[in-house]
């Protein structure tokens, strides 16, 4: 039995808004993107050693909360209180010697000034010398004098003149010896700066024997103990910040056509039901993570199958939340990310 022509137009009516309805429900922009590929993270800092030796104490347990600064561990510093008291001596050595020229100096300034005063003196005798050689040499020519008394003058200003140029080269010597202590005190000057850098250096290697804490967070995969030997570079243990987790989230490429920085964001823990931790988008990542591979996938060989690529999106957990400090590193977590601002 066919239908009324009333009811078949209803009919068609109502068909055409369904599918209309079914049009702009499909074609309305997302307001939201969710993952479950998301994970908790921290910069987590490995604490190593900066020199080899054995471990003296260790200060700290596994999961213990740290501030920075705080002594963690200490090495026996017996060889190294000694480099630096060595150290030390070559630095009162080089200072010793330093100490030691600049008497030497003001002893040969006194050398000078006596070589100088002897030679004034021989000037004023050369001066009284050549003053009498003139003199004996008029009263023998004219018969008044000897000439004994003229030789004897001659003679007396010779040996003056032998004085003075004696005393010259003394003084020229003493001038000379300045310097030579000069380069002298620059060597020592040389040696003191590196025997100072070789104390600062000590002193740091002994510094190195306390090993402390360089952030606030939880000590964590703790392997140091009392009596090992440990080598310079070797993790000792890691510190969490808990204080500055977030979120890793790898979206699919197709969903991060209207993410954005500063979207608000849900967060559900598997660790925490019935808990709804409030975030922002930070930034999204430069590269997929297949891009960080040490063997790159060879897309341009063989058969290709086109596989949609996720790209890590950093999500920022708001602070002041109750149920933030349950949060540990690689807890599994459900970020919801809201395209559209929520009414």
């Amino acid at each position: 039995m066919s239908l009324p022509k009333k009811t078949k137009i209803i009919s068609i009516v109502v068909l055409l808004i369904v599918a209309i309805g079914c049009v702009i429900y499909l074609n309305q922009p997302e307001s939201s993107q969710s993952t479950d590929d998301a994970y908790v993270q921290a910069d987590f800092t490995l604490v190593t050693p900066q020199i080899s030796g054995t471990i003296h104490q260790v200060l700290v347990e596994e999961n213990q909360q740290v501030k920075a600064g705080d002594l963690l561990a200490t090495i026996n510093d017996a060889d190294f209180s000694v480099a630096v008291d060595a150290a030390k001596a070559q630095v009162e050595s080089a200072n010793a010697h330093i100490t030691s020229i600049q008497a030497r100096m003001a002893q040969q300034q006194t050398t000078i000034r006596q070589a100088q005063t002897a030679i004034d003196v021989d000037n004023a005798e050369l001066k009284l010398a050549k003053e009498n050689q003139t003199r004996y040499r008029n009263l023998a020519a004219d018969g008044s004098g000897t000439v004994q008394a003229m030789q004897q003058a001659e003679a007396q200003l010779s040996i003056r003149l032998a004085s003075r140029n004696k005393n010259l080269a003394g003084l020229d010597a003493a001038k000379q010896q300045i310097d030579i202590l000069k380069a002298e005190m620059e060597s020592a000057k040389a040696t003191l700066a590196q025997a100072k850098a070789a104390q600062a250096a000590a002193k740091l290697k002994l510094s190195y024997t306390q090993i402390t804490a360089p952030v606030d967070g939880m000590v964590g995969q703790k392997s140091v103990r009392a009596g090992t030997f440990v080598n310079t570079g070797k993790p000792l243990l890691a510190i969490v910040p808990l204080n500055k987790l977030y979120i890793t989230a790898n979206f699919r490429e197709t969903q991060l056509a209207h993410i954005k920085t500063g979207q608000s964001v849900d967060i559900k823990v598997d660790a925490l039901p019935n808990t709804v931790l409030k975030g922002t988008v930070e930034s999204v990542g430069p590269a997929s993570g297949v891009s960080y591979s040490a063997v790159a996938p060879h897309n341009a060989t063989g058969n290709f199958t086109k596989i949609v690529q996720r790209l890590p999106v950093r999500i920022r957990i708001l602070p002041n939340q109750a149920e933030v400090n349950k949060l540990r590193v690689g807890m599994s977590v459900i970020p919801t990310i809201y395209i559209k601002d929520k009414q």
